[in-house]
């Protein structure tokens, strides 16, 4: 057993919807000036690598890239067509295929990549190279569905990985824990009627996308029960999501019985992002990030992969996630919080609470 893995590769950040700024074509050694029209910027996780870098604890983690994901493990999830319209179009300078999927020239070969890095991260983890894991991926993966990608997901990277691991026989029950703040649909979609994986969704009700992530929406089938949605209210902070996942999350997975928990780890819960309404801090991420730790140890050897996914605050992302890794690797390595009491005044006063713990209540009654 070695230390943290953190997997990343700077091609991944070089992902973009076209740019528009320039006239020459991006792709090969054309790096994209900034998110290149994609509202997804790769200055989050950038940002995030450089604190890392800075503060001194990627000398505490092991610092990765990994291979593409392979044609097969892709068509597990994604049928051919899928796969060869989305190459067609990449090798010709780029397009959009789904809802808010905008991709430059080269953008099939980062998403493989991406999902990568995910896969590689899962199979270390299972078979005993890394106790836990993170997994840098962009373009994030959660909303992806098999033949329909929106949200800004080209590839659905936590499927591809469990589906990798199944097959090679390293996995069988996995439980996905998301509290990226919009619906994992994607996620939702692809094991909606399997009892194999279950599927837990924390997001901000009706942000995105509009009309999923209903509580009465439990799976289908051999799946039913095997999918849950905790839709909160905005304005929902550190007290109501460590409520949330100690009344309702941990429970629910405790039940489950996982062989591997994984996180879909966004950030855009934060406060200070700028397309949700939610409360939460770094701290509030560094928490949830031990109690599932907690859950990991006690269920499955600690087995444990977080997944990157969204987070739009280029200034707040980085401390969120760099604390996200103190909690994960044990570094002693740590980064104070720089908006720490000013977030502490903005956090729900006892009314809100009193209402959000009545909200919580009614979570727990509708999906446990």
């Amino acid at each position: 057993m070695t230390r943290t893995g953190f997997y990343w590769d700077e091609r991944c950040f070089w992902h973009a919807g076209g740019n528009y700024a320039l006239t020459m074509p991006i792709g090969g050694f054309v790096q994209p000036l900034a998110a290149g029209g994609l509202p997804e910027s790769p200055e989050t996780k950038r940002r995030l690598r450089n604190l890392m870098e800075v503060s001194g604890i990627t000398a505490d983690l092991h610092m990765t890239s990994a291979p593409a994901a392979s044609h097969e493990d892709l068509r597990r999830v994604h049928p051919e067509s899928y796969l060869r319209d989305f190459k067609a179009m990449s090798d010709a300078g780029g397009g959009e295929l789904g809802l808010r999927t905008p991709f430059a020239q080269g953008g099939y070969e980062i998403a493989a990549l991406s999902a990568g890095l995910a896969s590689q991260a899962l199979l270390d983890v299972m078979q005993g190279k890394r106790r836990n894991a993170y997994a840098l991926s962009r373009p994030p993966g959660h909303h992806c569905l098999p033949d329909w990608p929106n949200g800004f997901c080209l590839m659905a990277n936590i499927a591809i990985a469990i589906e990798a691991a199944q097959a090679r026989g390293l996995a069988g029950r996995v439980a996905v824990i998301d509290w990226d703040v919009h619906h994992g649909n994607g996620t939702e979609h692809i094991y909606y009627e399997r009892d194999d994986v279950l599927t837990i969704s924390l997001h901000q009700e009706r942000n995105y996308p509009l009309d999923t992530g209903d509580t009465a929406d439990r799976g289908r089938g051999a799946g039913l029960g095997c999918n849950i949605n905790l839709p909160l209210p905005p304005g929902t902070g550190h007290k109501g999501y460590l409520q949330t996942m100690e009344r309702i999350v941990l429970p629910a997975v405790d039940a489950f019985a996982p062989d591997v928990i994984i996180v879909a780890c966004g950030f855009d819960a934060g406060i200070y992002d700028p397309i949700a309404r939610m409360l939460c801090t770094a701290e509030t991420f560094g928490a949830m990030t031990r109690q599932v730790m907690d859950l990991a140890d006690r269920l499955c050897d600690g087995r444990l992969l977080l997944v990157h996914e969204g987070g739009y605050s280029e200034a707040y992302v980085p401390f969120c996630g760099h604390r996200v890794m103190e909690v994960l690797s044990g570094s002693k390595h740590v980064v104070p919080d720089p908006m720490a009491a000013t977030v502490a005044q903005r956090q729900p006063g006892a009314r809100f609470d009193a209402f959000l713990t009545g909200w919580i209540d009614d979570l727990a009654e509708a999906v446990l």
